[in-house]
């Protein structure tokens, strides 16, 4: 799958794609089907323009979110309610937003 991903220009990568699932077709038709379903999910990004293509190949950015989140939770350990949870986690979620902002917004 690799190599659909790989591919330079928005007309190659959907015909490695298929390609590369109709090989797989013969003996692993289990994983074929869903590929055929997912194609355009994972190929979205192609149709972005080439410098937008590394920060969407990228998970890193949501993984270092999903940690702070954790971080800052684990902090806590023990909440009152469910209302606590998300008042944290929005307040977290709206700090990354502004984060990189030109003008900070104050809480």
């Amino acid at each position: 799958m690799a190599t659909a991903f790989a591919q330079s220009d928005a007309e190659a990568a959907p015909k490695r794609w298929r390609l590369v699932t109709d090989q797989l077709r013969p003996k692993l038709s289990k994983v074929a089907v869903p590929m055929d379903g997912a194609e355009a999910d994972a190929l979205a990004y192609v149709g972005f323009p080439d410098q937008h293509h590394a920060k969407l190949h990228s998970t890193t950015p949501l993984e270092r979110l999903n940690g702070e989140v954790k971080h800052r939770t684990e902090v806590v350990g023990i909440f009152p309610n469910e209302a606590a949870i998300s008042q944290l986690v929005g307040a977290i979620l709206l700090q990354q937003k502004y984060q990189g902002a030109a003008q900070p917004v104050s809480p």
